[in-house]
């Protein structure tokens, strides 16, 4: 069982009790994003086919993903070959929106049920009430023209505003953390596209919803209107603040991470109620469920993740930022123990793992390793994913050029169906709006070798603000073990 600690009311959780555990997301953007982008943009190095794991991009409850080795749970991505691996799910021919949404959900139907069958329930949901929300609800409604033939993609994706909507993996894996009920009164805060809120419709008595971006909110409530989501209420305002004339509240889910709790979610909260939020630095957080108890907060550390920051008055409280002049990876070398607030079974400082484990290494058993840890991803399944992401900051007109390193050895491993279903370690950049700026990689590694080294240059593109670190499987079969990870800053 995850370690509990009692926190006293209106006590804000301490940034510091969230160590190197997961990784956060962009910069001043508001909520009701979600998990980070999904999608591995196709880079002048030659890589392509990747898809952003997002957010989430992988969130925890007793049922997280599991390995088909093992019935030990795995953080399954939404950044995401499914949200998870990092290969993009098969492309789908979908049709143009239709005026209504029954025929609309004829049009889509074999798509979603395809998502819901090969993404997200291989992927750890099991709650069969959310699988079906998921199976039935839209999405191509709540994205762009521009972006909806990927909305059956189990992949983050932009909808204006510098934010994107959260992979259908992730929103399920929240949703079914939540544990809705018929009778539940949800507050969720970041309405962002209204796809989260519109998930949680048929599956609750009434949803709240709060966008701090007015082109965001008026959209999302022009879509749920259209639609027909008459239990949804919206409205445009700081998310820290919460709606406290609809208070109290059964449930709060929050999809855009403050440095700590809001004191007024707390006070808004119903004695016994629960809320799932992320809580952390901006590329460092960890996803708690919060259970009120004597008017105090209860926090269970669910696992590591990377989400938006949540803008307005929680950021401009934020105590620690980012140094995107001095881009680094944390625990790279995978020897850091996990504190005591950190989700058991994670890599400390990394999110989004899906069949991975953090390995102590004694002494003279490193066998090649250049220090006492390592991580090893193991897969069986052709095309199952299986990697770690870890989210940094970097500012392309700070730096020019980069050193990306990493020690590994591989063991019997065989190509996936995929193109990109090989081990490789890779960095993708991100502007200012969160847009895709390309993804350069190291490998494709096969068969079995001892340990080596391999590195290499990468200029980073002037108008990058943040990257994504990924390695792993990816699809491929058999045993990979890293160390060693890092970037370099040379110019």
């Amino acid at each position: 069982m995850p370690k509990r600690k009692v926190i006293p009311k209106q006590q804000p959780l301490a940034s510091n009790a969230l160590s190197p555990t997961a990784v956060t997301l962009p910069s001043s953007i508001s909520c009701g994003v979600g998990l980070a982008h999904s999608r591995l943009g196709r880079a002048r190095s030659g890589w392509g086919r990747f898809g952003w794991i997002c957010v989430l991009i992988s969130i925890v409850t007793p049922v997280w993903s599991q390995s088909p080795r093992s019935s030990k749970s795995h953080f399954n991505p939404s950044p995401l070959t499914s949200d998870s691996s990092l290969a993009q799910p098969p492309h789908l021919i979908l049709g143009q929106t239709g005026s209504s949404r029954s025929a609309v959900d004829d049009r889509y139907a074999a798509a979603r049920r395809k998502l819901v069958e090969t993404r997200i329930r291989t992927a750890g949901v099991t709650n069969e009430a959310v699988l079906k929300s998921i199976e039935t609800t839209p999405r191509h409604e709540f994205v762009p023209a521009a972006v909806r033939d990927k909305a059956y993609f189990d992949m983050a994706l932009p909808i204006g505003s510098a934010q994107t909507i959260s992979s259908p993996f992730i929103v399920a894996s929240m949703t079914e953390t939540l544990d809705p009920k018929p009778t539940d009164k949800v507050l969720e805060i970041g309405t962002g596209s209204g796809y989260q809120a519109a998930v949680l419709s048929p599956l609750v008595a009434e949803v709240y919803s709060i966008e701090i971006v007015d082109e965001l909110g008026t959209r999302a409530a022009g879509v749920l209107s259209k639609l027909g989501y008459e239990n949804v209420h919206t409205r445009i305002g700081d998310g820290f603040l919460g709606w406290p004339e609809a208070s109290p509240f059964d449930k709060i889910i929050v999809t855009c991470s403050p440095e700590s709790v809001p004191v007024p979610l707390v006070e808004q909260l119903r004695e016994g109620g629960s809320m799932i939020i992320p809580v952390g630095e901006r590329y460092q957080q960890t996803l708690y469920r919060m259970t009120k108890r004597d008017g105090e907060l209860v926090r269970e550390p669910l696992r590591p993740t990377l989400f938006v920051p949540m803008t307005g008055t929680a950021e401009d409280a934020r105590q620690t930022l980012p140094d995107p002049a001095n881009p680094k990876v944390v625990n790279q070398d995978f020897s850091d123990p996990s504190g005591a607030d950190d989700p058991e079974g994670f890599v400390p400082g990394w999110y989004y793992g899906r069949q991975v484990e953090q390995v102590a290494l004694q002494a003279d058993g490193a066998e090649g390793a250049k220090d006492s840890g390592l991580v090893r991803f193991e897969n069986e399944t052709p095309g199952l994913g299986s990697h770690l992401l870890q989210g940094i900051a970097i500012d392309g007109t700070k730096v020019s050029l980069i050193r990306l390193s990493a020690r590994l050895r591989t063991d019997k491993v065989v190509k996936g169906p995929d193109a990109d279903a090989w081990p490789m370690v890779a960095i993708s950049f991100y502007d200012e709006l969160r847009r895709d700026l390309g993804t350069f990689s190291m490998g494709p590694y096969r068969g079995t070798r001892p340990w080596r080294d391999d590195s290499r240059l990468v200029r980073v593109p002037r108008a990058a603000r943040e990257g994504i670190v990924r390695i792993g499987l990816f699809g491929a079969t058999g045993t990979v073990e890293f160390d060693q990870v890092s970037i370099e800053k040379i110019d």
